[in-house]
């Protein structure tokens, strides 16, 4: 069975010719015409996957994009961003608040489904982590999506927990950015602006791990890596 996609896009035409292209690949179409719809079409039918204008009347993308992200229903909901505005600031902002990647008007509609297949697939992969791990005073329940240090919760974003479930994974490997970049958040050739992205939620999750954000390290020039010995 096909995935659903929920349009949010308050341009007819786009709507229409991306309700024509997606079907014709076999997707289940929802749509939405500004962020309120968008909020309660998330909620009530959970679709596989978001594509998210950033000028909507009303609630614009970016607000929906971090209601989304912080509500537990919907944050695991990728978000693809559809966005007319070149300013680099405008498309960082988007990823830092969890979107999945993001695509600039005019675009073509098969690099847009070769995207929206790119995040679908990441997010089908088969992890090999176990459910529960325990690394220091550090529990992690993959399952759940639940994360404490000293057994106390700490809050952490969809990118952060995908971060750090990335770095994890790699057992001790070094992580280059734009490694993190791909993998994370579907880009294939870093920039500056993008880099530091990864740079970013890498300081605030260290900040989250408290005494134990001494398991990230960085490597000089190159990336990150997770360490999981004391």
């Amino acid at each position: 069975m096909k995935e659903t996609i929920l349009i949010v896009e308050d341009e007819k035409d786009i709507v229409k010719m991306l309700d024509y292209n997606l079907k014709k690949e076999g997707y289940k179409i929802l749509v939405a015409h500004d962020g309120e719809d968008a909020l309660d079409a998330a909620n009530v039918k959970h679709p596989d996957l978001i594509l998210l204008d950033l000028m909507l009347p009303g609630v614009d993308g970016l607000e929906v994009c971090k209601q989304l992200k912080l509500e537990r229903k919907t944050a695991s909901i990728p978000v693809i961003m559809l966005t007319a505005k070149t300013q680099e600031s405008d498309k960082v902002v988007g990823l830092e608040l969890g979107a999945d990647d993001y695509v600039t008007k005019p675009f073509s509609p098969r690099e847009l489904i070769a995207r929206i297949k790119a995040v679908l697939r990441r997010g089908k992969e088969n992890d090999k982590l176990p459910e529960i791990l325990k690394i220091g005073e550090l529990t992690i329940d993959f399952s759940k999506i639940a994360f404490t240090v000293k057994d106390k919760p700490v809050e952490l974003t969809s990118k952060e927990f995908e971060l750090l479930k990335t770095l994890i994974k790699a057992k001790g490997r070094v992580l280059s950015r734009d490694y993190l970049l791909d993998n994370i958040w579907g880009f294939n050739n870093a920039i500056e602006i993008q880099t530091r992205t990864v740079d970013v939620h890498i300081r605030t999750l260290r900040k989250k791990l408290k005494s134990e954000a001494k398991r990230i390290l960085t490597v000089k020039n190159y990336g990150y890596r997770f360490e999981y010995e004391d």
